[in-house]
């Protein structure tokens, strides 16, 4: 029994380690955050002797980093809704319909996802600025809701792979129609896996820099990792301002991850088990 203990709290200090030395690049952030940029750049002491909130204050209050967060927020929830509620369709399409054509559109998913996206940025500029949808969220809203589609697609099918076809087929004896049993019945039960797949789609636009700097211009309209850049100058860095923004642009996603932990470790594990 003691050396069953032993080799826990062993086991744990080695994880804990392990967890600081991969995490320190954050937790340097975090207390370069807490200090003025002279004090980074002078590098004299790993933890600041006189840590403040200075940082912080004068981002909220000088800056426009909220509106990059809400600008943010808004355009990885929106693209979210979009490519789940298609891929939702079509993921289940191609689990329950095995035939020829699906299997050509299911190819056609992966040779979308391999497309590189900059390939398509010049001619998505020139369709979207007659329209006037330059510097406006909805342009990178449907560009990010594309570039999940497959991935997200293909995330929902695993899942709905692993849902009984029994189930369907008593809501079908029971007087159901097939749109009532996917909406009664199998929607309800991938509750879980859609979830973590909505995470991640979110994630994924959340953090998209490269779209968003091409479509959106003005202060107003940019995201967070857009606007984060105007922190790099071209003879400078503010430092304390850049450190406390990504700072502060960690906390949703990390707020996010605690509340659904669950529903990701749930849906990757039953996404990827056919049967």
């Amino acid at each position: 029994m003691a050396k069953t203990t032993t080799n826990r709290w062993g086991l744990t200090v080695l994880m804990c380690g392990l967890g600081i030395l991969v995490n320190l690049p954050i937790i340097l952030m975090m207390l370069n955050s807490l200090q003025p940029t002279q004090a980074i750049l002078a590098r004299e002491h790993f933890i600041p002797p006189d840590p403040n909130l200075d940082n912080y204050r004068k981002l909220l209050l000088t800056t426009p980093y909220l509106t990059y967060l809400k600008n943010s927020l808004i355009t990885a929830a929106g693209s979210t809704v979009f490519s789940l509620t298609c891929a939702v369709f079509a993921g289940y399409a191609l689990s329950r319909f095995r035939n020829r054509l699906m299997d050509i559109y299911a190819t056609g998913l992966f040779a979308v996802q391999m497309f590189p996206i900059i390939l398509a940025l010049i001619p998505l500029f020139l369709l979207f600025r007659p329209l006037g949808l330059i510097d406006h969220p909805l342009s990178v809203i449907i560009v990010y809701a594309v570039l999940n589609l497959p991935f997200v697609t293909w995330m929902a099918r695993s899942y709905f792979d692993t849902i009984p076809r029994e189930l369907e087929e008593a809501a079908l004896i029971d007087g159901c129609s097939h749109f009532g049993a996917f909406f009664k019945v199998v929607l309800p039960l991938s509750g879980p896996g859609l979830a973590a797949v909505s995470i991640f789609a979110f994630l994924l636009a959340y953090n998209e820099f490269f779209v968003a700097n091409v479509f959106l211009r003005s202060t107003q309209a940019m995201t967070l990792p857009v606007g984060i850049q105007m922190f790099l100058q071209q003879f400078s860095t503010d430092w304390g301002g850049l450190t406390s923004a990504a700072t502060l642009t960690m906390i949703p996603t990390l707020i996010l991850f605690l509340f659904v932990q669950k529903y990701i470790t749930h849906g990757a594990i039953a996404g990827g088990v056919k049967g």
